[in-house]
């Protein structure tokens, strides 16, 4: 016999953009399972999604408390009404998202419509508002609140606003009174296309979000972010430091694969959920690791390792890591040039094909050309010295092991190179050189490099956990994993991160 099938329709909704992505209802539990299941059995507790899009969250927690609260209030009509109209609420990002909430959470888009679930409102918005606003320019162009460019936003009148009002206006702006919220969850926008330097050019602001809901003081706050804060980076160094340092963080889920959670969504890095609760200090976190949508791992840890200034996503590697530590060595981010070395930007095409006199070697992406020494705009002492050049930028998606960095070559005095490539020395002699690109080549080095790699640029810092070793002689993985005491299980770890590089 044939049984019918009704999808729930919040599984199909194709995302918006890269910077709005929607959540499935499976994912949204996922979160709420992490609160305290009592907050769904009190008719006080009181709950935001700061940044609506679906109404999944909403919808979600409204299951929870019907089910929670039918023994304190039994008429069902009775308990729709006070769940609908004083427990949960949200701020939507867009005109077009705050109907799609309020269509998901009250069955109607306007809250106060004949089909609604509820009759108490006498509104069409209901607690689910969205309330356009402007942006507050200052002296360079940019608004203070979120950083979106004067310039893009007056460029296009089909964009929205993206002034998305939880992170522009105070909570009694939204709602015309104040109010104290219980729970914050949700899936804030990611990134702001600003445009700058080029047409595409995107800055975060998810981590506006998480920092304006933690000014409302909420007993507990979950949200799903992109994973790139481990490491800090373009404009969101200060959010790390915030994050790692905040004893209120009780879990961290992490998910290498941004498509376990959103499937056909990719995002550099993967994503994370995280617990904060405001009650307790935790020195200790519960971090726990997908892959394929699984959990793999779950350890109990400190959120920073001693040390170190960025997180450690894999529960596997701390063991080894710590190991590595015990040696006290230098590392390896004291060898690696900074970006751009020699002062040529990838786009840079004035270089010839052929020598000329007292031209030197050029290295750039996908060719070798001759630039005369009077060009090099940094770093000349460099021109005369044995190096060795890695690619600047590596990144693969998809399933470990990865190699997740580009393989290094040797480069030979009189030579430079572009922004593409980083410079690793420089070295007294060739023969050094090719024994630091054997250790490069090692999965041991590329394995201690993941540990701080956490998008496809390789800056200086990402070699921050790898121990400088003596390049009078090549290294092997076997020389290493004994130096270091590694475990099969260590060993088999590492191997099945890293591929290894032929």
């Amino acid at each position: 016999m044939k049984q019918d099938y009704s999808p729930d329709i919040l599984n199909c909704l194709a995302n918006l953009s890269s910077d709005e992505v929607f959540t499935s209802p499976e994912l949204a539990n996922r979160m709420l399972d992490l609160l305290p299941q009592e907050l769904f059995r009190s008719p006080k507790t009181r709950f935001l999604d700061p940044c609506a899009k679906s109404g999944v969250f909403l919808r979600e927690i409204a299951k929870r408390l019907l089910a929670g609260l039918e023994a304190e209030i039994p008429d069902l009509q009775q308990r729709i009404d006070h769940i609908m109209t004083r427990q949960v609420f949200g701020i939507a990002c867009t005109d077009l998202t705050a109907e799609m909430s309020r269509r998901t959470l009250y069955c109607s888009k306007l809250a106060n419509g004949e089909y609604s679930v509820t009759t108490s409102f006498r509104d069409q918005q209901g607690n689910l508002l969205y309330d356009r606003c402007q942006h507050t320019w200052n002296a360079q162009g940019r608004c203070e609140y979120c950083g979106a460019s004067k310039g893009e936003y007056l460029r296009t009148d089909s964009r929205e606003t993206y002034a998305y009002p939880f992170i522009h206006k105070s909570i009694k702006e939204i709602f015309h009174k104040d109010m104290q919220f219980d729970v914050i969850i949700g899936n804030p926008p990611y990134q702001l296309n600003v445009g700058v330097e080029k047409e595409n050019y995107a800055i975060a602001i998810y981590h506006k979000f998480v920092q304006q809901a933690k000014k409302l003081n909420p007993r507990y706050l979950c949200m799903i972010i992109p994973a790139r804060w481990y490491a800090g980076g373009r404009g969101l160094d200060d959010f790390r430091d915030e994050m790692l340092h905040d004893k209120h963080i009780k879990t961290i889920l992490d998910y290498p694969n941004s498509t376990d959670c959103f499937p056909g969504v990719d995002l550099a890095g993967g994503v994370c959920v995280f617990l904060r609760d405001n009650n307790k200090i935790y020195e200790n976190i519960c971090v726990r690791s997908f892959k394929n949508a699984e959990e793999i791992s779950q350890m109990e840890r400190p959120l920073l390792e001693k040390g170190l200034g960025t997180f450690i996503r894999h529960n596997n590697a701390i063991s080894i890591l710590r190991k590595v530590q015990c040696y006290k060595e230098v590392t390896f981010d004291n060898v690696v040039g900074p970006q751009t070395p020699f002062g040529f930007v990838s786009s840079f095409r004035e270089y010839k094909d052929l020598p000329s006199k007292n031209s030197i070697k050029y290295y750039t992406y996908g060719s070798v050309g001759y630039v005369s020494l009077k060009q090099v705009k940094k770093n000349v002492r460099w021109i005369p010295c044995h190096k060795v050049y890695i690619s600047a930028a590596y990144g693969e998606r998809g399933q470990y092991p990865y190699f997740f960095l580009g393989k290094p070559f040797y480069g030979e005095p009189d030579s430079c190179c572009s922004q593409t490539y980083l410079v690793i020395g420089p070295f007294e002699t060739k023969r050094e050189c090719e024994n630091v690109i054997s250790y490069i080549s090692t999965r041991f080095f590329r394995f201690m490099v993941m540990l701080k790699k956490n998008a496809q640029h390789n800056m200086s810092y990402v070699f921050g956990c790898v121990p400088l070793q003596d390049f009078s002689h090549p290294w092997t993985d076997e020389m290493l994993y004994k130096k270091y005491g590694l475990t099969e299980d260590e060993i088999a770890f590492i191997e099945s991160m890293i591929r290894p590089m032929e």
